[in-house]
């Protein structure tokens, strides 16, 4: 399977989770007890398959390449655009997680941060997912030559084969999920 291919796959496992993340918001908003279990698979999830799992292979496999070969036009693209939005959503992640541990200490007011945090990553994310998959990628794809692309499925190829047991122990989070809150 083709890099660009499992990223679009893996941005729909993504949106997936966001469907969750704004359920067990509205859960929170609706005055219901967090489900502090819930909360660390789902920031787990984020973290381990979204970020590492993911936006690692896009950082440093993808992105690196059209930096590399494609010149100014795909470094603002790159590191103004993609690398800033994944700062962001990371800046997210750890202020829900602070704002959970106010929570949980007693903190009624960090309910605030909880959902602030957690919907902002939701629209942040699938803005993000939206530029990637219908202008970043074909970007990349139209104007990298084809030994660059090929270069990049392999590396996402290996990649893949090392981690095997790592995205199936997050899709099974997901879906886990997914049972309990759509």
């Amino acid at each position: 399977m083709r890099a660009i291919e499992i990223m679009n796959e893996e941005h729909k496992y993504i949106k997936r989770m966001l469907k969750v993340v704004r359920k067990v918001s509205f859960d929170v908003l609706q005055g219901k007890e967090p489900n502090y279990d819930d909360f660390d698979l789902i920031i787990d999830f984020i973290s381990n398959y979204a970020d590492s799992h993911h936006h690692k292979k896009e950082e440093e496999i993808l992105f690196s390449k059209m930096v590399e070969n494609l010149g100014d036009l795909a470094e603002r693209i790159v590191k103004n655009g993609m690398l800033v939005e994944h700062d962001l959503g990371r800046l997210h992640m750890i202020e829900l997680r602070s704002a959970l541990d106010r929570l949980k200490a007693g903190d009624e007011e960090a309910k605030l941060d909880v959902i602030a945090n957690a919907v902002s990553y939701t629209h942040l994310l699938e803005r993000h997912i939206d530029k990637e998959d219908k202008v970043i990628y074909k970007f990349a794809e139209k104007q990298l030559n084809h030994e660059i692309l090929d270069t990049i499925n392999k590396e996402c190829e290996d990649f893949e084969e090392e981690n095997v047991e790592s995205k199936s122990k997050y899709l099974s989070i997901l879906e886990k999920l997914e049972s309990k809150y759509i």
